[in-house]
């Protein structure tokens, strides 16, 4: 999805002319169209940045949805996270307010001075921002009748919600077609870049192309794109798997928000379950208490629920198709189901839905890398982590920026590849603390 906007926005938006596109697969299938295509812009700091990179990237997306004629269909139900810990509702109201002064939108408490607007689960245009923090489980229970009956509260972001993402990248890949892009199905091997200038690529098929610029756009494959440049930069991934299954019991309403667990969780197995479960040594951690942040929200047309968690972020190499934990299907319905209990009736079902997914390529801090790298002629659009498919339009926007001498926003240089050499940044970075809310 990045490197379709950054196509997109050099040659539809800004006329820019000799853009190849350079992809072994179909643009989008390798991690794009794998998620919940969810967006947001609730994002800790330090400092503002992330917010209002992510608000820009939100007003560039609804720009895209009207543009495209209503071909990608985008709402602004929310994200809803839930508590049934009093203790937890309390830390979550804090990093609220935090998040809330950084730019996100003002924090609404209820009960209080003004009346909790449920959201519109259709339209998007004049819904409220900021987020509203709900300590009434009355007022929860009403709202969202499906959810646990202990549940003591929830917070409700509302710049967020889902959209069509393989309808939007679709889209911004015929608006770049249209403008001249390039459209190669083939592979990069080698960046030719004597004397630390770039002047072409040579692919897979043995052609060799051209060029003064070359973008690396390449997802999880980030890090083996840079040391082509010999460079090594700060990247990590992780593997994150979804499980879509549908939802013949119509057990949640086809009009909810992205619904996330805040709590820590212990899953419900049977007696020969956990015998099974205790006799695999890389199964037995699914018997002890496991992390919070499973996400569930349904997917109208096709009457699925797209179900994600990852309860294992331990660092890996990408190695594709992506091998992922044989139970981590039923570990997602089993963990969702202290959340919404009615989800008690697909246990033991998993392998009625389709687990998939990819890779997350992460910088230490989770931001990501946008602009030039230290090879003249190259630069990266990247790490962008799970925020990919609601981040790319700004990562775009800003790389295009870069590339063509234009006004840069106040965000760049905390998204700049330079920044980690930067030994003030890093001392900022390494004395936040961070928040330690699921998102």
């Amino acid at each position: 999805m990045a490197g379709v906007a950054a196509a997109y926005h050099l040659a539809a938006r800004h006329r820019a002319g000799g853009v190849v596109l350079v992809d072994p697969r179909e643009p989008l299938t390798l991690t794009s169209n794998k998620g919940t295509e969810g967006y947001r812009n609730w994002f800790p700091g330090p400092g503002p940045d992330m917010v209002r990179f992510m608000d820009r990237s939100i007003d560039l997306l609804e720009s895209l949805v009207e543009e495209s004629g209503g071909s990608v269909r985008l709402n602004r139900r929310g994200y809803v996270m839930l508590t049934r810990d009093r203790a937890r509702l309390d830390a979550m109201g804090r990093a609220a307010a935090e998040i809330a002064a950084l730019g996100a939108g003002p924090l609404r408490r209820h009960p209080g001075p003004s009346p909790y607007h449920p959201a519109n689960p259709v339209e998007w245009g004049g819904e409220p921002g900021g987020a509203d923090l709900i300590d009434d489980p009355g007022l929860v229970a009403r709202t969202w009748p499906y959810v646990a009956v202990d549940v003591v509260g929830a917070l409700h972001v509302r710049r967020a919600g889902f959209f069509d993402s393989w309808g939007a990248g679709q889209w911004m890949l015929m608006r770049a077609a249209r403008a001249g892009v390039e459209i190669r199905r083939d592979e990069i091997v080698a960046i030719d870049a004597p004397g630390g200038r770039v002047q072409g690529v040579r692919l897979a098929s043995g052609e060799s192309l051209e060029a003064e610029h070359v973008v690396l756009a390449a997802g999880p494959l980030l890090p083996r794109a840079a040391r082509m440049l010999g460079l090594e930069l700060p990247l990590f991934c992780e593997l994150h798997a979804k499980l879509a299954l549908r939802d013949t019991e119509r057990l949640l309403p086809r009009e909810a928000p992205m619904l996330i667990w805040n709590d820590p969780v212990k899953l419900e197995w049977s007696a020969d379950e956990r015998r099974a479960l205790a006799a695999d040594p890389a199964a037995a951690p699914l018997l002890g208490p496991l992390p919070a942040g499973v996400h569930v929200r349904p997917r109208e047309r096709t009457r699925e629920l797209l179900l994600i968690w990852t309860y294992d972020a331990a660092p890996r190499e990408p190695d594709w198709p992506p091998r992922h934990d044989p139970h981590h299907g039923e570990a997602l319905i089993r963990a969702a189901a202290h959340m919404i209990p009615a989800l008690r009736a697909y246990f033991s079902r998993a392998a009625q839905g389709v687990v998939d997914g990819g890779y997350y390529c992460k910088t230490p801090e989770n931001r990501p890398l946008v602009g030039p790298l230290p090879v003249e002629g190259a630069w990266v659009i990247g790490a962008l982590s799970g925020f990919g498919i609601m981040g790319c339009h700004a990562s775009a926007d800003l790389l295009a920026s870069h590339m063509l001498g234009l006004p840069l926003p106040d965000y760049a240089p905390a998204f700049a590849p330079a920044r980690h050499d930067d030994p003030a940044y890093a001392e900022r970075m390494g004395a936040w603390r961070g928040w330690s809310g699921q998102l």
